[in-house]
């Protein structure tokens, strides 16, 4: 950020007073601007113990395998934005469950949110945003193939919560790839 969007004066980054983290202060008006992580929300849509993925048609991970999910709206709730976000990349209609899976990327400043849903009627296709999308059993699952790390561990809890018959709500900590 290098103007103010209240008056467009330039700004600096500093310490404001009274907070502990710098931040991006205009030297006119002295407005505040907050940068905070953003909220991507998806869902794990089952249609008769199937799981909907969809291949990404655009970048980041152009190609490969993905629940529908993305980037939470303002004026909507999380639940609002996995069924939209359903809507737009596989064409399918939810009935949404509830929150399974918060994965914390603190190095890209993002939130993952992953709803539990149940696909209606089994019906959908590919979005604007998708190549293609298909229904997978787990072990059809191309592991290997999926664009984000959040997914594949969603995945595998969820996964692993259907095989023992009963769902938790899971909550992981993604580092760095070259933290590993």
């Amino acid at each position: 950020m290098n103007y103010c969007n209240q008056c467009g004066g330039t700004l600096e980054v500093r310490v404001p007073e009274g907070d502990s983290l710098p931040r991006h202060v205009c030297e006119r008006c002295g407005a505040i601007h907050y940068l905070n992580p953003k909220l991507v929300v998806g869902c794990i849509a089952e249609w008769e113990g199937r799981i909907l993925l969809c291949r990404r048609a655009i970048e980041p991970r152009h190609g490969l395998w993905t629940l529908p999910a993305g980037f939470m709206e303002n004026g909507e709730t999380t639940a609002q934005a996995a069924v939209r976000e359903t809507l737009e990349e596989a064409c399918a209609r939810i009935e949404i469950g509830e929150l399974f899976s918060l994965v914390n990327v603190p190095h890209i400043n993002q939130v993952h949110l992953f709803y539990r849903g149940r696909l209606i009627g089994g019906s959908f296709a590919p979005g604007i945003e998708s190549l293609e999308t298909a229904l997978f059993d787990e072990n059809e699952i191309p592991w290997d193939e999926l664009a984000f790390r959040s997914v594949t561990l969603c995945l595998k809890a969820y996964f692993a919560d259907r095989r023992r018959g009963r769902f938790v709500f899971h909550e992981d900590d993604l580092l760095p790839p070259a933290a590993y």
